[in-house]
């Protein structure tokens, strides 16, 4: 007998069992999807909020052109509704998230596209067309490859993992969840006689009902046994399931193989202080400098541009000038470097004076050409 024949057999013989007790056998295995929102949001954020803090630099030549339109668009005020921080907050999280991500200079503006539609070709440009941005879509316009800025993340390998980790992950944080709800949960039972008359089902199970409330609500509970009747407790919930910790190393686990895969220190993502600053270099170098070096070669390739004119991306530094004083005054004594070099070296925008242009030596910062050994007769 399989196992719906089982509970309509035992209802068919105890109908009063299944209308006392509301029972509603439903087999429910939850998809806790939260666990994969949670890692996904947790790396891509940090990431995001990393690239929010880049300059965008437009030069020409060793020359930064402040007053420009496109350096107040890139660091200011993309468009009519977002701050530069927003922008590019938005640009990064759908990047990592979709594997992609659409921005339409539309009108002195960079607007991010929520939806469209690519079109391939193999000896002419890729169009984009049915661009849909909020409740908005060009439905007769379209865009060729070059008049877009359209950036891949290249993560295939991050969707394909999480799909397969999730359910597994998932799994295993319901199972902990369950078992510990299960650990700390009341189990009784209330015994009644036999009740055949169909006027008097109702009465035990308000007994019920109002003695669960009792139990809920109540610091003190009481309730009465009435004749004929007898409750039986089965666990009292003194005995602790898995704590919450265990239900955490979860969470941290499945968030530790996403930061792993888009190149992220995990003690960064967890906020932990030990090896900061080396985890901060690697962070640097093998997640945020290749990202924004996407982003730059895009911008360069895309952007209309004059005569030596280039954008440059300038994103967290990770050395910090007062620390490294010592450093900097060694590049400048050996003549190595000027000191607008260092400047620059350091994410500074160059001064417009020819005397930091020049190369200089000793601790007396002489110049070049001056410089002289001995003493003259």
């Amino acid at each position: 007998m399989d196992n719906i024949g089982v509970l309509d057999f035992l209802f068919n013989r105890h109908k009063e069992l299944g209308e006392m007790l509301d029972l509603e056998y439903v087999v429910e295995i939850e998809q806790r999807t939260y666990l994969k929102e949670l890692a996904v949001e947790t790396c891509s954020n940090f990431i995001a909020r990393s690239v929010s803090q880049t300059e965008f630099k437009h030069m020409r030549g060793k020359k930064r052109l402040l007053d420009s339109d496109l350096d107040r668009i890139f660091n200011i005020r993309p468009n009519t509704d977002e701050s530069a921080s927003d922008f590019w907050q938005t640009v990064i999280n759908k990047l990592i998230r979709e594997n992609e991500v659409l921005i339409i200079p539309y009108e002195k503006q960079l607007l991010v596209a929520d939806g469209f539609h690519r079109i391939e070709r193999a000896l002419y440009p890729d169009t984009f067309e049915q661009v849909c941005i909020k409740d908005f879509t060009f439905t007769n316009k379209k865009w060729n490859m070059d008049e877009v800025i359209y950036l891949t993340y290249n993560n295939a390998h991050l969707s394909k993992f999480l799909d397969g980790l999730t359910n597994d992950y998932a799994d295993l944080f319901g199972a902990l969840i369950d078992a510990s709800k299960r650990g700390y949960q009341i189990r009784g039972s209330f015994s009644f006689d036999t009740i055949n008359d169909p006027k008097n089902l109702d009465k035990p199970k308000d007994v019920i009902r109002r003695t669960l409330d009792v139990v809920n609500k109540s610091m003190v509970a009481v309730f009465p046994i009435f004749k004929n009747s007898t409750y039986t407790e089965y666990a009292d919930g003194s005995k602790s399931g898995p704590s919450i910790d265990e239900s955490e190393k979860v969470k941290r686990a499945l968030i530790d193989n996403v930061a792993n895969i888009l190149g992220i220190p995990v003690n960064l993502i967890h906020g932990d202080v030990a090896e900061l600053e080396d985890a901060m270099k690697a962070y640097v170098k093998f997640c945020l400098g290749p990202l924004l070096k996407k982003v730059e070669d895009e911008l360069n390739a895309k952007i209309k541009l004059g005569k030596d004119e280039k954008i440059q991306l300038r994103g967290i530094a990770i050395h910090d000038v007062i620390q490294n004083s010592e450093a900097v005054d060694k590049l400048i004594a050996s003549g190595a470097f000027s000191r607008n070099d260092v400047r620059e070296l350091f994410g500074i925008d160059r001064v417009d004076d020819p005397e930091l242009d020049v190369y200089v030596l000793t601790k007396n910062y002489e110049k070049v050409d001056t410089a002289k050994g001995g003493e003259s007769e």
